[in-house]
């Protein structure tokens, strides 16, 4: 990981959300966040707030200088921490999943973003990264491991199981929060998967929004997480 422009606990940035709202407008952006990144910070704070609840500990870094290509928005871990990365300063492509929503619903779209980005923590955390639920089996094990073709199938399906976990996340989020904006935020996922190239690749997650369409599939469960497992596991069966 590069060296981070700033980096800060979920506990210390809700205190300065609460309390230094300047940051937003400070002339000095070599040591604050920048509008942008407070949009999206200010936006995924409900999330923030609960994965704190949770438990989960995720800081908050913010790249100086995004390299071209780089994802403006996403998990990482390192040292047994969470890290939640903005590479948004200098990338043009900092908003272009949310581009075309209305303005009213990005905020929400953020969030759900947010809450996608938080399973992967929580299923780092709780040492299921790349696992599957007990009983099913990995059809990458009856396959030629040793050949590169099968590995790079492997890695995808691996892939494409913990995003469709973490865009159930998101969508559970929504109904939890928002379920009035239920169906715009899930036709957003749709749009966004709908846009990769190979079917199968590591970010279609199709299969699972499919099971998502009707809101009232997510059983009730305590926790986002516990309603995610359901219907991914059931996804995983049909696959």
């Amino acid at each position: 990981m590069r060296q981070s422009m700033v980096s800060t606990s979920i506990t210390t940035f809700v205190a300065l959300l609460l309390t230094c709202s300047v940051y937003a407008n400070e002339a000095d952006t070599k040591s604050t966040f920048t509008p942008l990144e407070m949009k999206w910070l200010r936006a995924g704070w409900p999330v923030l707030s609960y994965a704190d609840d949770q438990h989960l500990p995720i800081d908050i870094i913010v790249q100086s200088q995004a390299a071209a290509g780089e994802v403006p928005f996403a998990m990482g871990v390192e040292n047994g921490r969470c890290k939640l990365v903005l590479s948004m300063r200098g990338n043009p492509e900092a908003e272009a999943p949310i581009a075309n929503l209305p303005t009213e619903l990005q905020a929400l779209a953020i969030e759900a973003m947010t809450a996608h980005e938080m399973a992967h923590c929580w299923r780092y955390m709780n040492g299921m990264w790349h696992a599957l639920p007990a009983g099913f089996l990995d059809a990458g094990q009856e396959t030629d491991r040793d050949t590169k073709l099968a590995a790079m199938q492997q890695a995808m399906s691996e892939t494409r199981r913990e995003e469709g976990f973490a865009d159930l996340v998101g969508l559970a989020w929504t109904l939890r929060t928002h379920p009035e904006h239920y169906a715009a935020i899930h036709a957003w996922f749709e749009r966004v998967r709908a846009a990769e190239p190979i079917s199968g690749s590591h970010h279609d997650t199709r299969i699972w929004l499919q099971l998502a369409a009707q809101p009232q599939n997510f059983p009730s469960a305590a926790s986002l997480f516990e309603q995610a497992n359901h219907l991914w596991a059931q996804g995983l069966q049909s696959k």
